[in-house]
């Protein structure tokens, strides 16, 4: 059987199934246990006390990593966030220009559309000043030279 994976601690058996506290209170409490056993001569406490030690640094050591990770995962995280908002910002830049392009593209041939239609307008009524015209000419030659007309 797997010693970690039955849940003892490091420099336990089976048979000595004692819980043994993590991080800094472990560690003072492995430096006791070491101390102890090196008082009293016992080599066995000594040894559990310095894997304790061990042990408690490895898992301060673990946190710490793990705080760290949090912490670069977070700043990737934001990095990601703005680079999103930077894209979808430059993205309704380009909508919002697009649309401003089409706005004067069409307001460009409603100005061409309207000057086109005045030019028009303009035409016709020189054609029917010019026709008028032509009818009072042909009026006057008529009057002249009525014989011409028959």
């Amino acid at each position: 059987m797997n010693v970690r994976a039955a849940g003892y601690a490091p420099g336990m058996t089976p048979d000595n199934t004692e819980q043994v506290a993590g991080g800094a209170l472990g560690k003072v409490a492995g430096r006791i246990k070491e101390t102890a056993g090196e008082a009293l001569g016992r080599d066995d406490l000594a040894r559990e006390g310095r894997l304790q030690q061990a042990g408690a640094d490895a898992e301060i050591e673990a946190q710490q990593r793990d705080g760290v990770a949090r912490d670069e995962q977070a700043e990737a995280d934001i990095e990601s966030r703005k680079a999103e908002t930077e894209a979808e910002r430059a993205r309704l830049h380009a909508e919002v220009d697009a649309e401003r392009k089409e706005a004067r593209i069409e307001a460009d041939a409603d100005r061409a559309e309207a000057q086109a239609e005045r030019q028009r307008a303009a035409e016709t009524a020189e054609a029917a000043r010019l026709e008028q015209e032509a009818r009072r000419a042909e009026a006057r030659a008529d009057a002249i030279d009525p014989e011409e007309t028959r």
